[in-house]
């Protein structure tokens, strides 16, 4: 065989390995960042999700105070009838 050739077929071959490692290096770290965005996805829905809660129980506690401000108005007509 030529030395020619030989150095063609063996730069190809390295070339495509070369290819190959790059492309799979970068699959690599693509996939751990889109993990770790994920990550902070959750993290941010669930923060969301307790604020939601949160926000449910103080608009039930708001309108038992309501409630609560309009029995004693009531009582303190009543005291003062």
């Amino acid at each position: 065989m030529d030395h020619t050739v030989l150095v063609a077929v063996l730069s190809l071959i390295g070339t495509l390995i070369g290819t190959f490692g790059g492309i799979l290096a970068a699959n690599r770290l693509t996939n751990y960042r889109i993990e770790q965005l994920e990550k902070k996805v959750d993290k941010h829905n669930s923060v969301i999700e307790r604020t939601y809660k949160i926000e449910e129980h103080l608009t039930l506690h708001d309108e038992k105070i309501a409630v609560a401000n309009h029995r004693i108005d009531d009582l303190e007509k009543e005291h003062k009838s």
